[in-house]
């Protein structure tokens, strides 16, 4: 590894301190429906996002609620603090498209239709509201 990319892999590892965040791979749901739910709960303050997904009736929901409780913990555990406070929110949520299972299905007259199952994954960021503001400062 040369000196520039050793540079920008420490100072990406040193951001990544500061960052809370937690990542789901290879989710077996299609961007486009897990990306209904994560708009959202975007920007939402964490108790209230815990709710709204507790409550839809999607079922990427679920997932996304595993996640939020991960990202929070992974916030507790790094800070040292509780999450019942009030102040932290959900920064940034996105999807991204994974992998993509190629099936086929019958079709008349010797034919076949592909299927695509497609897969994505989630990331999502959680941030306090205080530590925003001294930043701004």
């Amino acid at each position: 590894m040369g000196v520039r990319k050793r540079n920008a892999a420490n100072a990406l590892k040193e951001a990544r301190k500061t960052q809370y965040f937690a990542k789901l791979n290879n989710v077996p749901t299609s961007p486009r429906k897990m990306r209904l739910v994560a708009d959202m709960i975007r920007g939402m303050e964490v108790n209230k996002a815990l709710g709204v997904l507790r409550f839809s009736t999607k079922e990427a929901s679920n997932r996304v609620e595993k996640l939020l409780r991960s990202a929070i913990a992974n916030w507790e555990q790094k800070t040292g603090e509780k999450a019942e406070n009030g102040n932290l929110y959900v920064s940034m949520i996105y999807v991204d498209s994974a992998r993509m299972l190629k099936r086929l299905r019958t079709a008349p007259q010797g034919r076949g239709y592909r299927i695509r199952k497609r897969s994505n994954h989630v990331t999502l960021f959680v941030d306090s509201k205080v530590n925003n503001n001294e930043n701004q400062d």
